[in-house]
């Protein structure tokens, strides 16, 4: 397995757990614009009446700690959807990421199944699930291995998909990049990039729409813990205080930004 993956592993644990909160502290915006961006009300609603009597079957890949479907509950309008429970499953190499993910699915959500695994060692039957999405969750797939997991996401997708993820221009990617090197001395494996996965989508000949994101972030002055804790969960690397990343010629004019603004573009 490459370093970037290895390290992302590790980094879900209920040993990085202030971590993890303090990068939600400014990352969950991510989630609440992919929520109020697209109709999911209109769009869960359209797939049900798809598929007639029962429920969807949804799995979502890479889970996390489940901020997608629970920015969905919150700002997207689908406690009067006309949809049965949907069956969520949850797949993600962290047994941590899994419980986390299974405590705040809630209505019209429902868990269902769950896979500790990699998407591209994931199997099923074919066209399991009537909708497969992945937000800001194949970041640390390396390079070798993007073109198999994204086939292994299609091959169990019998309706739709949906994949958020940042571009090469993105905070995510460039501040990675500058991690790299800054502290590894160039290398390591980068994160993945939405061009690398329309790239291979469009290789293996997937019909698909791209939407884009764009949108500022700002924090204060005063939030350097939570600036330390989100940027060492972007890079995976708890050893590096805010301090040596200010001080590294590389990183250092980077955090400087985040006290003023900067773009996230998907």
């Amino acid at each position: 397995m490459k370093d970037t993956f290895m390290r992302s592993c590790e980094h879900w644990s209920e040993s990085s757990r202030n971590e993890m909160q303090n990068f939600y502290t400014l990352a969950s915006i991510d989630y609440k614009h992919l929520a109020e961006k697209f109709n999911w009300k209109e769009w869960l609603e359209a797939h049900q009446a798809n598929i007639g009597k029962r429920g969807l079957k949804l799995l979502d890949i890479a889970c996390g700690s489940g901020k997608f479907p629970s920015a969905l509950i919150q700002n997207a309008n689908l406690s009067n959807a006309k949809i049965l429970p949907v069956e969520y499953s949850l797949l993600d190499p962290s047994s941590f990421s899994i419980a986390e993910a299974r405590k705040v699915i809630q209505s019209p959500f429902k868990t269902s199944s769950e896979f500790e695994t990699t998407l591209q060692e994931f199997s099923c039957e074919r066209e399991t699930y009537d909708i497969i999405w992945a937000t800001h969750a194949l970041y640390a797939i390396p390079k070798n291995e993007l073109k198999k997991a994204l086939k292994r996401f299609i091959f169990g997708m019998a309706r739709s998909g949906f994949i958020a993820h940042a571009s090469e221009k993105s905070h995510y990617l460039r501040f990675y990049r500058h991690y790299l090197n800054g502290f590894k001395g160039g290398s390591g494996e980068p994160y993945s990039s939405a061009e690398q996965i329309l790239q291979i989508l469009k290789e293996i000949d997937i019909p698909h729409k791209v939407e884009k994101i764009i949108y500022e972030n700002g924090v204060s002055e005063k939030a350097s813990l939570q600036v330390e804790g989100y940027l060492q969960r972007c890079v995976f690397d708890d050893t590096i205080d805010l301090e040596k990343m200010l001080k590294n010629s590389v990183t250092g004019p980077y955090p400087r930004q985040l006290y003023q603004r900067w773009t996230m573009v998907f």
